[in-house]
């Protein structure tokens, strides 16, 4: 496995695959890797002839008062997972190397779409994030990249960043990978006590909860709604931050729901942050 922490080292371990015309995978994390990022690397090594990783806590996504500081990290158990499981490359660089001109002057605005749902309540994030992914794609040309269904508003407004700007990258979507009791994965999960993760688990059920009342027949958006916050409420360490059922592509609130719309919360347990959603089955 190459690891590059440069810029140069990159370019010149890409060269040769690109020289052969080989498909380039990309999935591009904030490290600590969990078994969901590893089903990502899976997703995306039946889709590459060579696949690449980057690991980079990203700064411009964080903003002030939130834990960039105390991100998890460990780099080491991070490249030997990835190493277990065949990735060919793992790009690891500092802020420096990833913005050599210090905070970049040139940014990607996310639109109106990236201030719904969590940019309502992290204002200036998904410019951060875009501006990163833009930066990492800029860097890689890969011809395709795997992202997480957790992170649902990211993954769409990536989506759009690729289409708009003609990036010719094939994003690829994969599933939520959650514990045995329902939490989904996630870095942050390391922050929750045992108390703190026992109320966690109401992000999931109020998620259950809103599928099944689908499944019984209710299409009213104010109605789910109202089902996943009475769920939640029944957790007193969550502290529900939105809760909507939206439109996939749109990011939408719908007043009918149909198959296919997505549930998507965000909640605080303790100080955590954490988010959660499910795409609606008949």
């Amino acid at each position: 496995m190459i690891l590059s922490s440069t810029r140069q080292m990159l370019s010149e371990s890409l060269k040769p695959i690109r020289e052969e015309g080989l498909r380039l995978g990309l999935v591009p994390t904030m490290g600590y890797l969990h078994e969901g990022h590893l089903s990502l690397v899976e997703i995306a090594q039946k889709r590459s002839d060579f696949l690449a990783v980057s690991i980079f806590v990203n700064p411009l996504q964080f903003g002030p008062g939130e834990d960039l500081e105390r991100y998890p990290r460990d780099l080491e158990r991070d490249l030997a997972l990835l190493r277990d499981l065949g990735v060919d490359l793992v790009f690891s660089p500092t802020f420096e190397e990833m913005y050599p001109d210090g905070e970049p002057p040139v940014v990607v605005d996310p639109g109106p779409m990236g201030q719904r749902l969590c940019g309502e309540h992290r204002p200036g994030h998904f410019r951060g994030v875009l501006t990163a992914v833009a930066r990492l794609f800029g860097l890689f040309h890969p011809q395709v990249a795997v992202f997480g269904q957790k992170d649902y508003q990211q993954a769409i407004l990536i989506r759009n960043m690729v289409r708009e700007l003609e990036m010719g990258v094939e994003i690829a979507l994969g599933p939520i990978v959650r514990e045995e009791d329902g939490l989904a994965l996630s870095s942050r999960n390391v922050y929750l006590s045992a108390e703190l993760r026992a109320d966690a688990l109401g992000l999931s059920r109020s998620l259950r909860a809103v599928q099944r009342a689908f499944g019984e027949g209710t299409r009213s958006g104010v109605k789910l709604g109202g089902i996943l916050r009475r769920e939640v409420e029944n957790h007193p360490l969550l502290q529900l931050q939105y809760g909507e059922i939206v439109h996939p592509e749109t990011l939408v609130p719908l007043e009918t729901v149909v198959p296919g719309s997505v549930v998507a919360l965000a909640a605080h347990c303790g100080p955590t942050r954490l988010i959660d959603n499910h795409i609606l089955e008949a």
